[in-house]
Order: C-alpha cells, then sequence, then structure tokens
C-alpha cells in the first residue's frame, strides 16, 4: 500500500500506473511502467523510457485477462505474449482490471466498427459537400455509440461487485463474534471499496456522455461549418501565396544565374526543365531534379533561346563534341530519328522462344525458424531451400544484364565519344530494372557450371558465363555482337543478412570496347539491399555511385543511385548524371530511374551560383537543351507477377536447347524442378548437388595436396578445402586487367568451336 494512488479509471483514458512484472525464474518479479492507451497495453522499464523505447506492447482487443489471487492476474492474447503482473494491493490490482476490461471492450468495438465499414469507404474524389457533413455526423453518432457502450459496460461491472458485496453482508450477518469477524469485516471493506472504485467510473463515463450531447448541439454545428469555411479559404490564400512565391524565386535566380539577355526565366523550385524551346514557356509538368534536397550536386535550367536555333551555334558545339560538320548531334539524329526507346525496335527471332512457365506455387514456409541462425553469416555459405529461390542461377541473371542490348547497338553508330557514353551510362542502369520486383535468390552456380546465350540470329550476340570460384562465388563473363561492341566482366559477391535487411556488394569491374572507335570502358556495379527479410513485404532497392570512364578520351559519366527515403519528397528509385570530357566540362546531363527510363539533356553552359549543398559549396547551374529519352523499360509480360516477375528475356532463359554443354545452367536438375513446381524434390536434389560439390572439392584439394607435399599424403587439408585456387576454369583463365590492373579472367576461346563440332569430352561432371 505504499504505492501512490493511480486515479480511478475513466473509460476512454490514459491509464498508467506501476506493475510488478514476472520476467524469469533469476530475477521473478520486476517492478515495471505500465500504460494503457487506445486499447494497448505497454510497460517500459522506467516512465523516462516511454519517449523512446517500448518494451512490450499487446493488443486488449484479442486478449484474455484472468485474475488469478488477491493480487495476481494475467493477461494473453492467445499467442506469444502473455504477461503474468502483480499489483501492491487488491485495490490496485481492481483499479487495473477494471481500466482494462473497459479498454478491451472499446478495442473491441471500434475493431468490429472498423470491419463493418471497411466495404463501405469511398473514394478520396468524393463529393466534398454532403459527404463531408454525413461523415462528421456519422463520427459523432459512433462516438456517442461508444459512450452508451461504456455505460453498459460500468453497469455489468457495478452489478457483479455489487453482488459479491451482497453475498459477503450476509455472510456477515450469519457468522458469531469469534476471532474470524475481523477477517470477515476487512473482505466487506475491500469489497465496499472496489464498489466505490466502480462507481466513480460510472459517474465519470455518465459525465462524459452529458458533457459530449450538451455541446453537440445547433451552435456547435454553425461553429463548425464557420471553420470549414474558413479552412477553404485559407486553403486559397495559401495556394495564391505559394505561387507568388514560386514566381519571386524563380526571379531572383534568373537574376542571379542567368544571363541578362534570358528575360523570363521558367526556373521553378524544384529546378525543372520546361519541354518548349522558348523559355518564356513555363511547363510546370516537365520538372525534374529536385534541388530543395541535397541529392546531386547540380541543378538543371533550360538553356538561352538561342541555342535552339538551328543556326551556326549548333553546329559549332557539334564541332566542339568532335563531329564533323555535317553530322547531327545526338539530341536531332540519333534520338529525334526514333523517339521510341530502343527496345521498341521489334526484332523477328528466327527461333520462336517460349513466353510461359509453370505458376509459381503457393507454399507457406516459417522464415524466421531458418534465419535465426544464419545471422553475421556470409549469404553463400547458408543453406537455402529453394522456397527463396527464383528458377534461374546466378549466371543466368547475370546475363540478363543484356536486356537492353540495343543500347550499345545505338552507342556503337555514334561518332562522339560523349554520345557513345551516353548510351554507356544507359545501359548500365537499364541492368537495374529487372530487379525492382525480383525479390527471390538467384540460384548459387555450382563450380564450373556455365551458361550460354546465343542470340546472335536474333539480336547479333552470343554470351557465356561460367563460375570461376566457389568462395568467394565469382562468376566471369563475356559478350560479343556482330555489331561492333564486346562486354566482359567478373563479379564476385560480398553478402551479408544484417537480420532486418540483406546487403549484396558486387565486386569487381565491367568492360565495354566498341570495335570501330576502339573506345574502352569500365565501371562497377552498386549495392543492392533487400529489405523486410524477416517481417512485412520484400522491396529491393539499389545505392551507390557509379563512375563510367572511358580510357581512350578520358570521358566519364558520374552516376548517382539515390537510396530510397520515406521522408524524401524526390521520385523514387533516382537517377542522375552528368557526362563530362578529360578536362572537367560538362556536355550533358542525365536523368531517370532504374526501373523506368533515363534522359539526357546536352548541356549548352555552366555556372556557379545555385543553391547551397550540404556543403556548403554552391551547386552547379547547367544551361540545357530539351531532354530526350534514351532508354525506356519493356512492361512485364502478362501474368508476370505469377512467373516471378521474370521479364521477357528471363522468361527465355532456363528453355531447353540442344546442343549446349553439359555444365549448362539449363541442365541443372534442382532448377528444373523448382520451375516445374515440385519444390520437395528440387530440395533434395538441391542438398545432393550442394553434398556432391563438397566432396569434389575435398578430393581435389587433397590431389593438389598430394602433388605439392608427398609427405602428406592421406591428410585433409589445413584449411577444410576453402579455396579455390587450385581450380582451373575451363573457358576462361586468369590474367591481370591492363585496364585496372587487378587479377580477373578473361575468355581465352575454343566455347562456341567445341560446340559446332560438339565436343564436351573436357567438361567436368558436375550434375
Amino acid at each position: 500500500m505504499s504505492e501512490p494512488k493511480a486515479p480511478t479509471p475513466a473509460p476512454g483514458d490514459t491509464y498508467k500506473g506501476w506493475l510488478f512484472k514476472w520476467t524469469n525464474y533469476i530475477k521473478g518479479y520486476q517492478r515495471r511502467w505500465f500504460v494503457l492507451s487506445n486499447g494497448l497495453l505497454s510497460y517500459y522499464r522506467t516512465q523516462s523510457e516511454m519517449g523512446h523505447t517500448c518494451r512490450g506492447t499487446i493488443n486488449l482487443a484479442t486478449a484474455n485477462i484472468a485474475v488469478e489471487d488477491s493480487c495476481n492476474f494475467v493477461i494473453s492474447n492467445g499467442g506469444t505474449q502473455t504477461y503474468h503482473l502483480k499489483a501492491s494491493s487488491e485495490v490496485e490490482r481492481q483499479r487495473w482490471i477494471t481500466a482494462l476490461e473497459l479498454a478491451k471492450a472499446k478495442a473491441f468495438r471500434m475493431q468490429a466498427e472498423s470491419d463493418d465499414s471497411g466495404d463501405d469507404s469511398t473514394s478520396p474524389s468524393a463529393s466534398q459537400g454532403a459527404g463531408s457533413r454525413n461523415s462528421e455526423v456519422q463520427s459523432t453518432l459512433r462516438t456517442l455509440g461508444s459512450k452508451v457502450e461504456d455505460l453498459s459496460t460500468c453497469n455489468d461491472l457495478i452489478a457483479k461487485h455489487g453482488s459479491a458485496l451482497q453475498r459477503s453482508l450476509s455472510e456477515l450477518e450469519g457468522i458469531r463474534l469469534g476471532g474470524e469477524t475481523s477477517e470477515k469485516i476487512r473482505q466487506v471493506t475491500e469489497r465496499a471499496t472496489l464498489f466505490r472504485i466502480t462507481s466513480n467510473a460510472m459517474i465519470n463515463a455518465c459525465r462524459d456522455f452529458l458533457a459530449l450531447a450538451q455541446a453537440h448541439s445547433k451552435r456547435w454545428q454553425k461553429a463548425l461549418q464557420a471553420e470549414r469555411e474558413q479552412r477553404v479559404r485559407l486553403e486559397e490564400t495559401l495556394e495564391q501565396l505559394a505561387k507568388q512565391h514560386n514566381h519571386l524565386e524563380r526571379a531572383f535566380r534568373g537574376a542571379t544565374v542567368l544571363p541578362a539577355s534570358q528575360s523570363n526565366p521558367a526556373i521553378d523550385s524544384k529546378g525543372s526543365v520546361p519541354g518548349k524551346g522558348d523559355v518564356s514557356d513555363e511547363d510546370e509538368e516537365n520538372e525534374f531534379f529536385d534541388a530543395c534536397e541535397d541529392v546531386q550536386e547540380f541543378i538543371t535550367v533550360p538553356a538561352d533561346p538561342k541555342y535552339h536555333r538551328s543556326g551556326s551555334n549548333v553546329s559549332g558545339i557539334s564541332s566542339e563534341l568532335g563531329m564533323d560538320d555535317g553530322t547531327t548531334s545526338l539530341d536531332e539524329q540519333s534520338l529525334a530519328s526514333n523517339p521510341e526507346s530502343p527496345q521498341s525496335q521489334e526484332v523477328v527471332p528466327v527461333r520462336k522462344r517460349r513466353t510461359r512457365i509453370p505458376d509459381k506455387p503457393n507454399y507457406s514456409l516459417n522464415l524466421w525458424s531458418i534465419m535465426k541462425n544464419c545471422i553475421g553469416k556470409e549469404l553463400s555459405k547458408i543453406p537455402m531451400p529453394v522456397n527463396f529461390n527464383e528458377p534461374l542461377s546466378m549466371l543466368q541473371r547475370l546475363s540478363e544484364d543484356l536486356e537492353y542490348y540495343e543500347l550499345l547497338d545505338r552507342g556503337a553508330k555514334c561518332q562522339s565519344s560523349l554520345e557513345q557514353m551516353c548510351y554507356v551510362a544507359a545501359f548500365t542502369v537499364s541492368s537495374y530494372s529487372t530487379t525492382v520486383h525480383r525479390t527471390g535468390k538467384p540460384f548459387n552456380p555450382l563450380l564450373g557450371e556455365t551458361f550460354e546465350l546465343d542470340r546472335v540470329q536474333e539480336s547479333g550476340y552470343r554470351s557465356l558465363c561460367e563460375q570461376v570460384s566457389h568462395h568467394p562465388p565469382a562468376a566471369a563473363h563475356h559478350a560479343i555482337s556482330e555489331r561492333g561492341w564486346t562486354l566482359r566482366q567478373e563479379i564476385a559477391l560480398a553478402s551479408k543478412f544484417r537480420g532486418k535487411y540483406l546487403s549484396i556488394m558486387p565486386l569487381g569491374s565491367i568492360h565495354c570496347v566498341f570495335e570501330k572507335s576502339n573506345n574502352h570502358y569500365t565501371w562497377k556495379k552498386v549495392t543492392t539491399t533487400v529489405h523486410n527479410i524477416i517481417v512485412g513485404k520484400l522491396w529491393i532497392d539499389q545505392s551507390g555511385e557509379i563512375d563510367v570512364v572511358n580510357h581512350k578520351t578520358g570521358d566519364r559519366c558520374h552516376l548517382k543511385f539515390a537510396p530510397y527515403s520515406y521522408f524524401s519528397r524526390d521520385v523514387a528509385r533516382k537517377v542522375t548524371g552528368v557526362v563530362t570530357d578529360k578536362d572537367g566540362k560538362a556536355h550533358y546531363v542525365l536523368s531517370g530511374t532504374w526501373d523506368e527510363k533515363m534522359e539526357c539533356s546536352r548541356v549548352m553552359e555552366s555556372s556557379r551560383g545555385g543553391e547551397n549543398g550540404a556543403d556548403g559549396r554552391q551547386k552547379t547551374v547547367y544551361q540545357t537543351l530539351k531532354a530526350k529519352e534514351l532508354w525506356r523499360k519493356t512492361p512485364l509480360p502478362e501474368g508476370a507477377e505469377d512467373m516471378y516477375y521474370f521479364s521477357t528475356l528471363a522468361l527465355t532463359l532456363n528453355e531447353p536447347e540442344e546442343g549446349v554443354a553439359p555444365t549448362d545452367s539449363r541442365r541443372r536438375p534442382d532448377q528444373r524442378l523448382m520451375e516445374q513446381g515440385r519444390w520437395e524434390e528440387a530440395n533434395a536434389e538441391k542438398q545432393r548437388l550442394e553434398e556432391k560439390q563438397r566432396t569434389v572439392r575435398r578430393e581435389r584439394d587433397r590431389e593438389a595436396n598430394r602433388s605439392t607435399n608427398p609427405a602428406e599424403e592421406g591428410k585433409e587439408p589445413a584449411n577444410g578445402g576453402g579455396h579455390q585456387d587450385n581450380y582451373k576454369p575451363m573457358w576462361f583463365e586468369r590474367q591481370i586487367d591492363p585496364m585496372t590492373g587487378d587479377p580477373t579472367h578473361i575468355y581465352r576461346g575454343g566455347y562456341w568451336e567445341a560446340k559446332e563440332q560438339g565436343n564436351w569430352d573436357s567438361c567436368p561432371d558436375i550434375f
């Protein structure tokens, strides 16, 4: 009874106080601060934790409240949450029981009303006149009804405690004076106290109901109507002020940034690029590059009108870019000649390829039971069931980088290296477009596994991938096109499971060489993050920076992938970039999103004088021509959500083909079983293949150990066979990259010749 008495609980009020909560058999009951509010019971170690650290919360709408003895009671939601609580006295326990029962009844009613009204909800675009008034009336009626239900609950509690008090009084009348008299009197006193507490709650509920009923009058309705009208007037005034502020800000920037010859610069608060040639035309719907947030280090504004005329100025700039006088620029020829995106150019395939795969089965799986023992481990070392996979290997996913190969085809035709850089940059971004909905993990390739993608007849290129290392996993890729380009890469994955999200950091460089100009481009990939691994819907984000470098000319394109933020006003999945020459002069500005499209704008003039960035320095302001579309994502095929969100190309990657190598991913049995929906068999086959690979690796390490140290014959290797230094890939050889100076695997040749001859005798048996 030493605790200060908490106020009598009133229906709808927040109830707080100290209780003792059972923790474990070592510490027993521990004092905790409990808060009951909005149908939720939460607890904290101290009152100071209420602002930042909640130790647990239970929803009373579905909870059971049971009294054990005079001071103890239990709250359970029927699942994993059960609170064993103890009050300092029986009176204090009953205060909490009363408050909890009231809160539970109210929470249950609110949940039922929410379910009933879910089908009757209207769209935001519905009528705002009578509909708004009706919603207010309905809200008031619901509140009044809630108060009536509170009165009913309190009435039931009073009847319950009144009966208990009556029984105690009857027992008191029937006893004889003796030793038990004092005990009975104490019980009667406590029950009378409980009855008083409940009665006070009833009185408070009646007072609330009366106050609300009195307030709901015609005068109140008139006041509300006046408030609504005033709000509308304020919104209209605020809209006018915002427009005036927008015009003033444009005028200020125009006076400080642009030349005096520009009479009416169209710069809005987000640094828009109007789509009209005349800068006096303000197209507020064509804005991009959010200058209000420090996502990029520059601002774009429409160029001076003189640059939009097809006179000597344009031809002079074309010459400055290294083109002949008779050659039209990127904006006027390469893109204007085909306003559609590159992938819209239909190529009639020689072979009809499949357009569907079996639908993904709906199998349930307890994710936490698998993941809880995997925190902190490298992804490639976690034994994962196929439930988390998609029926493609990492080699096939790597080949998907060629989804928009037309960008490289068009880049090969460019006479200007700066224009070519724009297409290469768009190609680097396009490789991420297939990942936006692809939350399934690709199969880890077995060591020596290959995948060929022969599209010479349809698209003019052929591609080969091979898994050249297993720990760490690394794959080498080589693609060559008859249209004048070669692409090669070696990608190793550094991945960590962090509990709530998964980070995948690709390591290695990508090389693209154009045969005609001998321009050699290199770049690296950004970090991929998979969010909500344990709870919630999986979603993928790409973030980081890419520098695309032309090693022949010194041209460079710096791309920035903005990470997703709940608080950002900017467009999601945004990518921005600037193409510069070897002297650092900007020639093109790129903008778009990695899951939809990329555009470029030619820079006519650049200067300092924009808004300050996060580091306090002024941003660069680029005056640009009208933006042109470089690339746009092809829509997914119909029913893609049932086929792992595969693109048209991805649907064909695992299609069986004759003549491929016995190590090709198409021949992998567990992957084929998963595609057919036979997941249990696929899991068993996957374990068999992984165990076979471990056995082969141990044997290979023992052979290498015997050849280098005969005295150690018969012993296990010291490292347990964890490295792959003694493995020699079939079609790639390890060399020092002449451009980067790093060791890498480069295609040695011979695969396509072996395919023509049907000679696969040297291929290992990995399946």
